[in-house]
């Protein structure tokens, strides 16, 4: 009989949760089979069996457990139950009729119970009867009941609950929510935090994206988004605007001479930032591979420590849930943080003339006790510069004043 402890999963971490268990108590399993999932404060981690055998669990699902407790236990002697198999006498043959399969009906729609009078008002005025709440003898609508509900239109209750109701209830917290709320707060509280803004006109990387996704899709087999574009160009105005990529150590400024992108990821169980390393060395075609990649593990509660831990930047995209401005949080002990967001048609004045553009709006919240206004300002000028520019990210220059050695 071998004990299944909790493993150490990180040097600060000593408490997880039990998410799930993948095999239930009495199953069979296999050596290095996966049979449980634990959560930390920073990523979602598999357990898997040390030895074949007879599982025995001993922790329950959503226990908070310390590392070295004790999940389960699993018995070695134990021998996996072979299925058993029936052994039939063999029938004699028979000879085959044809059947003639009848068509079966779809199933009748539900009966909606009103008298006359009620049903007729329902389908002149286009009410649903479900929202409709029946007081009628034998739970029938009737026209009072319409009526009432055409005095509040659109005024529904939430859902399984009846209008009018007050019912509150109250969940706990995972460790990965306490987490985030707790950094939030540090970084809130714990830096000088401001945020400046600045717009960027989306043209030409929309004309690229529209021109070449086929052909980038075919060759890569990723699809050309625009996270490749920003994560680029904030790689090469890292490298221009070194204190926007820094940390406050101690008494000393770390400058990082490398850009390790984080990437927020929204997921079910909340918000996670996962490390793509070493930014500056990537092509377009690696960047979208490596945050399609993430997304997915991510999505399946697959990030591991390691791909949460470091990073030097953070960029986060509330454009795909429709915000237009915001003032994103530092992600500590991080320095800046870039906030993209909806891409939305604006009239702009361009050499004299209005036209519409598809603008982008750009927020960079810094920590003003080691970045002044001139590097903040300055970096997200660069990066809209790039970005309004995309040939620029090939060399990290404009291609004409290259050539003209300007």
């Amino acid at each position: 009989m071998i004990e299944i402890k909790v493993p150490t999963v990180g040097e600060s971490i000593t408490e997880v949760q039990l998410l799930r268990w993948n095999k239930k108590s009495g199953d069979y399993v296999a050596i290095d089979e996966v049979i449980a999932e634990l959560e930390s404060e920073k990523a979602t981690f598999e357990v898997n069996a040390e030895k074949a055998g007879l599982l025995t669990t001993i922790a329950a699902e959503g226990d908070q457990l310390k590392i070295g407790d004790v999940l389960a236990t699993i018995d070695e002697t134990a021998k996996p139950v072979a299925p058993k198999l029936e052994i039939t006498a063999p029938k004699p043959p028979t000879v085959p009729t044809v059947e003639v399969v009848k068509p079966v009906d779809a199933a009748p729609a539900p009966e909606v119970k009103a008298t006359p009078l009620a049903s007729a008002i329902l389908a002149d005025k286009k009410v649903d009867p479900s929202q409709v709440k029946p007081s009628g003898p034998q739970g029938k609508i009737i026209r009072e009941d319409v009526l009432k509900a055409l005095e509040k239109p659109g005024q529904l209750p939430f859902a399984g609950q009846e209008a009018g109701a007050r019912s509150d209830r109250k969940e706990k917290m995972s460790n990965l929510r306490k987490t985030i709320a707790k950094r939030l707060v540090e970084a809130k509280n714990g830096t000088a935090m401001l945020t400046t803004f600045n717009e960027v006109d989306m043209t030409r990387i929309l004309e690229i994206r529209s021109f070449h996704k086929e052909k980038f899709k075919e060759k890569h087999g990723v699809g050309l988004g625009f996270m490749s574009f920003f994560a680029k160009a904030c790689s090469i105005a890292l490298q221009e605007w070194p204190s926007v990529n820094a940390s406050i150590d101690g008494d000393s400024i770390l400058y990082h001479d490398y850009a390790d992108i984080s990437i927020a990821v929204s997921t079910p169980r909340g918000l996670t930032v996962p490390v793509m390393r070493n930014v500056e060395s990537m092509s377009m075609a690696d960047i979208e591979k490596n945050v399609a990649a993430l997304a997915v593990k991510a999505r399946d509660s697959k990030l591991t420590a390691e791909d949460l831990t470091g990073g030097t930047f953070t960029i986060t995209n509330g454009g795909v849930f429709g915000s237009l401005m915001s003032t994103p949080i530092i992600n500590a002990p991080q320095s800046a943080i870039l906030g993209m967001h909806k891409i939305q048609e604006r009239p702009m004045a361009i050499a004299g003339q209005v036209v519409i553009r598809p603008m982008m709006y750009l927020a960079l919240s810094y920590d003003h006790r080691i970045i002044d206004g001139r590097e903040s300002v300055g970096f997200l000028v660069r990066v809209k510069e790039l970005l309004e520019s995309p040939e620029q990210l090939l060399i990290g220059k404009d291609p004409v004043k290259t050539l003209l050695q300007l």
